[in-house]
């Protein structure tokens, strides 16, 4: 197959990533394209709880816990939530539980079964910096109007729907 990408090699991507090929398709360059801003939104989100020892993924399980109010969650149910999926939610919530963020019990129904609350510590933590992440996304988007947010999101939700349907043909 031939070399036959629609970007022009003074593509922005392309310089970003100093690669000097071309991509191989316009479709391979929007998936790069999509990792690449991924991971800058998260480093700009990252700006705003890594001054409170947290990760982007310990953040994510206290909003998820936050969300789930006094009925707490099972483990699993956390796992399932998560923006990112990570093989790894008991050792995030080791870490939380022992930055006193959130507490864990065992069900008395299902000793298989663990829940899990967020604490007083953790609720203040997440109120303290949801201000400058909100902001953080406003910014980010500074540049599209709002028809054009919404566009997007409209775009992403189709591709996720997609990529979803693979992936439960691939397992």
């Amino acid at each position: 197959m031939s070399d036959t990408s629609t970007s022009p090699s003074g593509s922005l991507l392309l310089r970003e990533i100093r690669q000097s090929k071309p991509f191989r398709s316009p479709t391979h360059e929007a998936g790069i394209g999509l990792i690449r801003t991924a991971d800058l939104i998260q480093r700009n989100y990252s700006r705003f709880v890594a001054p409170h020892g947290l990760t982007i993924q310990q953040y994510n399980v206290l909003r998820i816990l936050r969300g789930a109010g006094e009925a707490g969650l099972p483990t699993l149910e956390i796992g399932e939530r998560m923006i990112e999926q990570t093989p790894g939610i008991t050792r995030l919530l080791d870490r939380l539980e022992g930055k006193e963020m959130v507490r864990r019990e065992r069900s008395a129904q299902d000793r298989r079964q663990v829940f899990c609350w967020i604490t007083p510590s953790g609720l203040n933590l997440l109120a303290s910096i949801d201000e400058p992440i909100d902001r953080a996304g406003s910014e980010a988007f500074a540049e599209f109007s709002e028809a054009e947010v919404r566009d997007l999101i409209l775009q992403l939700e189709r591709l996720r729907q997609t990529l979803n349907g693979l992936l439960q043909l691939a397992n």
